[in-house]
């Protein structure tokens, strides 16, 4: 029996972005491009995954694999994959044996590049209204201080992402997880059980990038601005431009880059330039 056909979709992997720098100057960098693509398998909507666009064809085909939906590559007649509409569409040779009761229960697994929530996650965007504040250069290097100073399972073992929720720069719950996903829900969690607790005054970390879905469970949190040691995606940055969030990262030491929500960082420049100074 013949491999199957696959497309050759192709879509740029990177995407150019003006953004500011800790001294308040304008720089041209590049970001990760983050897309949907949902799989269909003879015409059932199986999942969204989010990725990166590279080899979606390979992608979808690992995926129904991995999750014994099909049982080689021999079982696929072809894979189309549209990026106009993002989307998948997965034609088997004798379809798939029990696939509504094998596709029934989703489990979200602790990876970070599968989002099958996407969907759900968005339908919320346009209602979130964040409440008005700012961050202060001097209180991020607060915060980029406090985590390098935090005993951590990453220190010990390696192998997780780590989040905070900052007021100011007071750390008020440091988590951990196999996952960035499961370390946020945990704090919306204990955020939950706090009755009352304002969140215009809070600021979330994290060591892992900002995708669209850690941007918009942070606002959904109520959360203005998210800072994050690793960089963020195209995806993520078109929902936080939309939000009015203020989305930081590669934040370490004294050196970061605000993506967006400019206008809630307050700059203090100098503090960067007199760390060079003394690093000299």
């Amino acid at each position: 029996m013949t491999a199957p056909y696959l497309t050759q979709a192709r879509v740029p992997l990177t995407h150019p972005l003006q953004v500011v720098n800790e001294f308040g100057d304008q720089v041209e960098i590049a970001i990760p491009s983050e897309r949907a693509l949902t799989v269909y398998v003879d015409k059932r909507e199986i999942v969204t995954l989010m990725t990166l666009g590279a080899q979606p064809e390979w992608l979808v085909l690992g995926f129904l694999l991995n999750q014994r939906l099909v049982q080689s590559a021999r079982d696929v007649e072809s894979i189309t994959v549209d990026w106009e509409v993002g989307a998948a569409a997965v034609k088997t040779r004798t379809g798939v044996i029990d696939i509504q009761k094998k596709t029934a229960k989703r489990t979200v697994t602790t990876g970070c590049g599968q989002g099958s929530m996407f969907g759900n996650l968005m339908d919320t965007v346009e209602h979130i209204e964040l409440p008005a504040a700012t961050i202060t250069q001097g209180q991020l290097y607060g915060m980029v201080n406090a985590i390098r100073l935090q005993q951590s399972t990453y220190k010990a073992a390696g192998s997780v992402h780590g989040c905070a929720l900052f007021r100011g720069e007071e750390m008020l719950l440091f988590v951990e997880d196999v996952g960035r996903h499961n370390a946020i829900d945990a704090i919306a969690g204990w955020m939950a059980l706090q009755s009352g607790m304002p969140s215009h005054d809070k600021f979330f970390y994290t060591t892992g990038r900002l995708t669209s879905e850690m941007v918009i469970k942070a606002a959904q949190m109520g959360i203005p601005v998210v800072v994050s040691r690793s960089g963020i995606t195209q995806m993520g940055h078109m929902v936080a431009q939309r939000l009015g969030l203020c989305a930081i990262g590669r934040a370490t030491h004294k050196r970061f880059l605000c993506f967006t929500g400019a206008h809630r960082l307050v700059l203090q420049p100098e503090l960067a330039g007199a760390r060079l100074q003394a690093a000299a």
